[in-house]
């Protein structure tokens, strides 16, 4: 698997153990299949430049959880993102659906050593919110998702995954380029969000946090 990691730094010998533990999948190294995408994550400011690091994953013998595949949900990938990033859970139903999602949904990643699945960036993160506050269904979030060609992120976990990782070369990200680039992107993904058939839910049909609290359902139901 040939990845990509944004950075302001060239980083040929990534560390185990080394990074933000509230990351959206916790402590690891995270990079995308797409060097565009790395460019873009690389430059963080209007002046901040950076560099996407390339690599070689070995795959043989990993064991990679991707949460885009089937048995697996958008409600699958929220409880792992409610397991590591903050979420600000201040009314009664923001509460109960963290702790019933987190009861219902939890996925096994103590075993992964690597993690394939969405990246909750600006916006992105945002519609998550929403849908733990009862604002959009479980179809309009998975439709969010998608918005704006974010794409996945594979996220490197255990050593065993470090020791596959082979370290190809790097090219510059320019921030009057990329920087650009990452604003536009998240700002097209939000306005469509805002303006589009998101926001039009259908009540009869949709189905909300609420709805899955209520009738108790699970990873598997087909409504889901």
């Amino acid at each position: 698997m040939r990845l990509y990691h944004g950075s302001k730094n060239i980083i040929q010998k990534p560390q185990y153990g080394v990074g933000n533990r509230h990351n959206d999948y916790g402590l690891g190294f995270y990079c995308t299949e797409n060097k565009e995408l790395a460019k873009e994550w690389a430059c963080t400011s209007p002046l901040s430049a950076g560099f996407a690091n390339e690599y070689l994953l070995d795959v043989s013998d990993l064991t990679i959880l991707n949460l885009s595949d089937k048995p697996y949900s958008i409600l699958n990938w929220l409880a792992v993102l409610l397991e590591n990033r903050t979420f600000d859970t201040n009314t009664p139903l923001s509460i109960s659906a963290k702790d019933y999602i987190l009861q219902n949904f939890r996925v096994d990643t103590i075993h992964c050593d690597v993690i394939i699945g969405y990246r909750a960036d600006d916006s992105y993160f945002s519609f998550a919110r929403d849908f733990i506050n009862g604002a959009i269904s479980v179809r309009q979030l998975g439709k969010a998702m998608a918005l704006g060609n974010l794409g996945e992120q594979v996220v490197l976990k255990t050593q065993k995954a470090f020791s596959k990782l082979t370290f190809i070369s790097y090219e510059d990200a320019l921030p009057e380029e990329y920087y650009v680039k990452r604003q536009a992107r998240d700002e097209e993904a939000r306005r469509t969000y805002l303006q589009g058939d998101l926001r039009r839910a259908s009540l009869e049909n949709d189905v909300f946090v609420l709805d899955i609290i209520r009738r108790g359902l699970k990873t598997g139901d087909e409504i889901l």
